[in-house]
């Protein structure tokens, strides 16, 4: 399993049995104001397992509001990650409605497949995704230039303003080679705030064709693996 399931904490003994979801909800809201606003709680088709659903991840808990799950949950019989469907349900990004004209577009090969990602020209985990997408062929590339670290701004815009942006990027991120400063407007700003509307904390973040949202740097092999899985959804 990618995520053991961890027990975060257990709530002090209570005889009484929470059968209501509202009722649910309140209790944690009421007594566990760290877990942040909960948006909704659901039964689960497991016998006495509620799903608690924040602004950005599923959670779980038990009818007596004792314990609190954060982990993927099997089917066993066929190996289902439960977990993971119900987040791709949750979750997900409409790809087709993101801005694209805020990303700088590099297509490779016929373009067939598509990912979207945020970035920053000072994150060490970007530039490894980077070199990364030197092996990935046949890809549209949408780059989010999300600048969260010291003196990023300047580097994006200067990315930004250049006369070719894919050639400044690839040789900023893989060269070292800085472009010229930027003398236009670079739309930083917007795109700060696409990414707090869609719930990015950190960077690299990566967006698939099917929705589905990946934090973090993802080696070769398996964004080919998720490339080709959402195409074909």
């Amino acid at each position: 399993m990618s995520r053991p399931l961890l027990l975060l904490f257990a709530a002090l003994y209570c005889s009484c049995v929470y059968a209501g979801e509202a009722t649910v909800k309140d209790a944690l809201q009421k007594n566990y104001p760290q877990i942040g606003k909960i948006d909704k709680v659901n039964k689960t088709s497991i016998l006495g397992l509620y799903e608690v659903i924040t602004r950005d991840q599923l959670l779980y808990t038990d009818e007596k509001v004792q314990y609190l799950i954060s982990g993927n949950i099997y089917e066993l019989k066929s190996m289902r990650n439960l977990t993971e469907e119900r987040s791709r349900q949750l979750f997900a990004v409409d790809f087709n409605a993101l801005p694209f004209e805020l990303a700088i577009k590099k297509v490779k090969g016929d373009g067939q497949r598509k990912m979207a990602y945020f970035t920053d020209p000072n994150c060490g985990y970007c530039k490894k995704l980077e070199q990364e997408l030197k092996n990935i062929d046949n890809v549209t590339l949408y780059l989010f230039m999300y600048p969260l670290f010291q003196g990023s701004d300047e580097k994006v815009k200067a990315v930004w303003c250049s006369k070719d942006p894919i050639k400044a990027w690839d040789d900023l991120m893989l060269n070292n080679v800085r472009p010229p400063a930027g003398t236009c407007d670079a739309p930083s700003g917007k795109v700060l705030e696409l990414g707090r509307k869609l719930n990015v904390s950190g960077t690299p973040a990566l967006i698939f064709a099917d929705g589905v949202v990946v934090p973090g740097y993802v080696p070769a092999p398996d964004l080919e693996k998720a490339l080709n899985g959402a195409s074909v959804r």
